[in-house]
């Protein structure tokens, strides 16, 4: 598949504060690529815009809010005359058992997720079909196969990969390139926080090999990346994960198996598991929510 090469290139990338999406813009910048980052953290993305190379951008904006991400693209179009990729990475993840589940922290995974990449799109694709470019939409493990205490992630997940999928037989035609990247547990603030849930941590570490264990964020940026510069349909940021598309048909029935026995061994401990959303990225989140009500 022929590479495109990205010097020049205008990337937005949202989520861009920290984690995945933090270290994919400095790769991008890295490779010659005009960055624009989108976030809630504004010091951070400060930061971050700080460590890159050449010409780049800050944007603090809610990716759920659709006049605020309307303005955000008005705003990066016009500083750099045009958007050639766009990476809806800003996510959000709770975990524990549905039922006793934070329902404001649940609904927030849905938007932000799965609400605020379709905001994302929404508000660039006259854009990407302007410079007939590739819009990446950062997916998980979770889309390929669902895990219980992770509802919401699991059905924001599964909803972002179907929109992706959806969405490329719309925009083809136009020369716009929609791709799905798919991630395993990464060393993020996001994975950090959900491990402080001893529970949660247990029944990760229970997970098949190699679903259980947690990857460095260097390698798996650097599959993103290089499925950028391919315009890839699909980027799996684990080598595994690909093998596993081949038989998701039967992981539930398996999932459902192995789930019931696992949640009957912990059940005892769940009592007084905090429902919130995790991680710094989780914390910011909620900041922004409590200073603007």
């Amino acid at each position: 598949m022929t590479r495109v090469g990205l010097e020049g290139q205008v990337a937005v990338v949202t989520g861009a504060a920290r984690g995945v999406g933090e270290l994919l813009a400095r790769k991008l910048s890295a490779r010659g690529a005009r960055v624009a980052l989108v976030g809630l953290e504004p010091e951070e993305l400060k930061a971050v815009a700080g460590r890159l190379h050449g010409e780049c951008g800050h944007w603090h904006a809610d990716v759920t809010d659709h006049e605020a991400m309307a303005r955000v693209a008005t705003e990066v179009g016009e500083r750099f005359g045009k958007v050639d990729i766009v990476v809806a990475n800003a996510g959000v993840a709770t975990g524990g058992p549905f039922a006793d589940s934070d329902p404001e922290a649940w609904r927030r995974v849905i938007e932000v997720n799965l609400v605020g990449s379709a905001v994302t799109c929404r508000a660039f694709l006259p854009l990407l079909v302007e410079s007939r470019g590739y819009y990446l939409q950062i997916a998980s493990l979770a889309a390929i196969t669902a895990a219980p205490m992770m509802t919401a992630y699991c059905a924001s997940k599964s909803g972002v990969e179907a929109f992706a999928h959806s969405l490329r037989a719309e925009v083809g035609h136009k020369g716009v390139k929609v791709g799905v990247g798919y991630l395993s547990w990464t060393d993020t603030d996001m994975v950090r926080g959900a491990d402080l849930h001893d529970v949660m941590r247990d029944l990760r570490q229970r997970l098949p090999w190699p679903s259980n264990r947690t990857y460095p964020p260097g390698p798996a940026v650097d599959r993103l990346v290089a499925g950028i510069e391919r315009r890839s349909a699909h980027v799996y940021a684990q080598w595994w994960l690909r093998g596993m598309q081949s038989v998701r048909g039967g992981l539930p029935a398996l999932v459902g198996l192995a789930g019931r026995r696992e949640m009957a061994r912990v059940e005892s401990r769940l009592s007084g598991m905090r429902t919130g959303l995790v991680g710094a990225g989780g914390a910011a989140d909620e900041r922004e929510r409590t200073e603007r009500n």
